[in-house]
């Protein structure tokens, strides 16, 4: 873990530098977004952000990626990037190119670049597994949700919190038939459900703010890599949430037992997924309500992006224009 010097040069050279990181991720993404193919879409962006990566003065480590290394060539868990091999600051890296690879490829809202950074030892290091999660926003005591509380008594207890009936409560879950069950229970407690169809990653964040987003709950099953990330976001800017990894068959439970974890029924908090001085970056690929899409013209590039720091609990909303790109072309 890194000392409080350590810390503070981690935000004087690392503060908007992952923003870069993940413009050039989106962008790349960007340029394939429409076109059916997820798998150059997802090429395109693992390859500009590992080319970014590759140029920080880091020692990182990837700790949520792309999968093993047999599965992935670049980004995969555990593999070193930076360009500061002897010197550099030592730091854990959670990434995801392209959150919602089929909403990129079909140019739909919500398709972001993604990624977290954090001193060493203070990011949760999964494998590529499913994650059953729970979260809300800030403000609450401690606990006031649990995994292992049934629906409706999650919702009540957070409509008594927030001071409102369970039928002012939105549960925000992705539009999978694994769900069915999940979405009975929260309407028949009378709250309302919110389905998305990829993008779990920015329907954990918008619990942080519900009323923007009309979203107070997120609940059910996504992957265990967004649920680090989205425990990254809200060490930043507060909130809570559980995670639960789920194996199911023998190579599934091999692969945790290879990412070094020996307990599958154990509850993770957001401080066992994300602790410490952690810096999440997000750059919208697609307009989304968290972000706009990259823009693409001839000679102007535009990205809309957020920063955001566990320390400070800054959140920067970044507007960047690239100009005479044809010309780098």
């Amino acid at each position: 873990m890194a000392n409080a010097q350590e810390s503070h040069k981690l935000d004087r050279v690392l503060g908007l530098e992952i923003v870069r990181v993940t413009e050039a991720t989106a962008i790349a993404a960007a340029r394939l977004r429409g076109r059916g193919d997820e798998a150059a879409a997802d090429a395109a962006a693992i390859s500009a952000m590992y080319r970014e990566l590759a140029g920080l003065p880091i020692q990182g480590v990837i700790v949520v990626g792309e999968g093993e290394e047999s599965e992935a060539p670049l980004l995969y868990i555990g593999e070193t990037v930076g360009a500061g091999a002897s010197s550099g600051l030592e730091v854990d890296i959670a990434v995801d190119p392209v959150e919602g690879s089929t909403l990129a490829a079909k140019a739909l809202p919500n398709a972001l670049a993604v990624m977290a950074i954090a001193e060493r030892g203070s990011l949760l290091k999964v494998p590529t597994l499913y994650m059953d999660k729970i979260a809300i926003g800030p403000g609450y005591a401690q606990d006031l949700v649990d995994l292992d509380a049934s629906p409706a008594d999650n919702l009540n207890a957070l409509a008594k919190a927030k001071g409102v009936p369970v039928t002012e409560i939105t549960a925000c879950i992705l539009d999978r038939p694994r769900h069915g069950k999940l979405i009975e229970d929260v309407r028949a407690a009378g709250a309302a459900v919110r389905l998305i169809g990829d993008g779990d990653i920015a329907g954990v964040i918008h619990t942080t703010e519900p009323q923007d987003t009309g979203i107070d709950i997120y609940m059910g099953v996504g992957g265990a890599p967004e649920g680090v990330l989205a425990a990254a976001a809200l060490c930043c800017i507060g909130g809570q949430i559980q995670g639960r990894l789920i194996a199911t068959n023998a190579p599934q439970r091999e692969r945790a037992r290879a990412a070094g974890i020996v307990d599958l029924g154990r509850k993770y908090t957001m401080r066992d997924m994300a602790a410490g001085d952690v810096i999440f970056a997000a750059t919208g690929i697609t307009d989304g309500s968290l972000l706009e899409g990259v823009r693409l013209s001839r000679n102007t590039i535009f990205t809309h992006s957020v920063v955001m720091r566990a320390r400070t609990g800054t959140v920067r909303w970044i507007r960047t224009e690239y100009r005479d790109v044809g010309a780098r072309d």
